[in-house]
């Protein structure tokens, strides 16, 4: 049997459409997407399918729309037997890595990161803070830069692979912290499509409100570890999982030490579930060596189902 690690990917890869073939294809899908506009209170089902762009985008909407593309799809590679040995979100996507490890329920989560995407939303004035990807600087050399930001903060928040980290701040903290590292000699600084200064001190206001939202969402132990975005080490304990959801808020993402960690573990590929191909992009600049998957459609799903059932397809 072979041994692979679910990624979930988190926000900015939604895209209206997404996750539209198996809406139209499974009745089963359809059902899930049915009861999320039930749970939510709202149609994001129209929202996914239709958009606009810009209602999608809203962090409480692409939260949830994100985490049920993924969850479907998981879902239907569950119903061919196919489920991983540990998987990863980032950011956004550690909750449905906890629904696959069996600590959410997808009714659970849904309303869940409703809250924490509303939350996120009103910490911080809506259109003052964003977030950017930094490409060809070392994160020693990004710190030194950062350091000489004046009056405005700005902080890492994603350590996602070699070359690329992502910061977030205070719109006049990045316009300073763009030209500075660009100064030092970062190859690119771009702009992420976010509403937000995620997993920056920025977020701190949202911590006790959501503290007290998660105890009451009823997590369990996962069933199978999951990598957590803070610390890059597996949990499974309810406590644990709790505790570093809160922190994750306005701590950066260890995308590249969970998965070098993971690597560690017998892994015989890295299967990206959900929209986009982000994750298992990075996966290849961390290690181009190792094998993965990005499943988004039927397509894509049916060649992963095909490598793990009968070898590998090239």
């Amino acid at each position: 049997m072979k041994r692979v690690a679910f990624m979930f990917p988190g926000q900015g890869s939604q895209k209206v459409g997404m996750a539209q073939e198996f809406y139209e294809s499974f009745p089963a899908v359809k059902q899930q997407f049915e009861e999320a506009d039930r749970l939510l209170g709202k149609n994001l089902t129209e929202i996914m399918l239709e958009g606009p762009k810009e209602l999608l985008t809203a962090t409480e909407n692409a939260q949830p729309a994100l985490l049920l593309s993924s969850i479907v799809i998981n879902h239907l590679l569950s119903a061919e037997q196919i489920k991983p040995v540990m998987a990863i979100g980032h950011s956004l996507g550690e909750y449905s890595a906890l629904v696959a490890a069996g600590a959410l329920s997808l009714d659970q989560a849904l309303p869940l990161v409703a809250t924490r995407g509303k939350l996120m939303e009103d910490a911080f004035p809506e259109g003052q803070g964003t977030m950017a990807a930094v490409l060809g600087m070392s994160e020693a050399d990004i710190d030194k830069a950062l350091a000489e930001v004046k009056d405005e903060i700005v902080d890492k928040a994603n350590i996602n692979c070699p070359g690329q980290i992502v910061i977030s701040g205070s719109k006049k903290g990045m316009e300073q912290a763009s030209a500075i590292l660009k100064e030092h000699g970062a190859k690119r600084v771009l702009p992420l499509n976010v509403s937000g200064p995620f997993h920056s001190r920025l977020m701190e206001p949202a911590n006790t409100a959501f503290a007290a939202y998660l105890k009451e969402a009823g997590i369990q132990d996962a069933t199978i570890p999951v990598y957590a975005n803070v610390s890059a080490n597996p949990v499974t304990k309810r406590e644990d999982i709790e505790e570093l959801l809160v922190k994750q808020l306005y701590s950066p993402v260890q995308f590249e030490a969970s998965i070098r960690h993971m690597m560690d573990q017998d892994v015989d590929a890295f299967v990206e579930i959900g929209n986009g191909k982000v994750l298992s992009g990075l996966v290849k600049k961390i290690d181009r060596n190792v094998k993965s998957f990005a499943v988004q459609d039927i397509a894509s799903m049916n060649e992963f189902i095909s490598w793990y059932k009968e070898g590998d397809v090239t």
